[in-house]
């Protein structure tokens, strides 16, 4: 009898724990991930990017102080990276793109406008190939959008 619950009992510890340690290992990996792309994009210190928001495997920063954005995004298969120095940038925009007549939004983006060239920077917040239509990942996105927006417009 002993015999059986401790088998059973170390089956069961076996189950749990793999996979909890496959999420802790994941999640330290992307910490480390996104520490040293901020240390990458940081420029031997200049950037702080103190103010800093984790949503649907989206990074958000930025530097207030030196006026720097900072934008991961590991939701497609190869990680994204968006660095812009806000003292360049005139105008911050969200943009969102709607599909045919039924209204269904299809895009959620951030434009940035250069102050000299009037060129536009497009950062991609949310894409629906990407979600395949989730609903809750477009709201989240959507309201992550414009909560930066305004805060880059009051950095500007």
């Amino acid at each position: 009898m002993d015999t059986s619950v401790t088998i059973i009992g170390l089956i069961l510890t076996i189950l749990i724990g793999i996979p909890l340690t496959l999420v802790f290992r994941s999640n330290i990996m992307n910490r480390t991930k996104i520490k040293e792309l901020k240390n990458q994009y940081s420029q031997n210190n200049h950037y702080n990017f103190e103010l800093s928001e984790n949503q649907n495997k989206k990074i958000i920063s930025i530097d207030k102080k030196n006026k720097g954005f900072l934008f991961i995004d590991f939701s497609y298969k190869k990680e994204t990276t968006y660095f812009v120095d806000l003292k360049n940038i005139l105008l911050c925009n969200l943009l969102v793109t709607t599909m045919s007549k039924l209204g269904t939004i299809s895009k959620v983006e951030i434009e940035l406008v250069h102050k000299d060239t009037m060129k536009k920077e497009m950062i991609p917040i949310y894409n629906i190939d990407n979600h395949f239509l989730d609903f809750n990942c477009l709201y989240e996105d959507h309201k992550l959008a414009e909560k930066w927006v305004s805060l880059i417009n009051d950095c500007l």
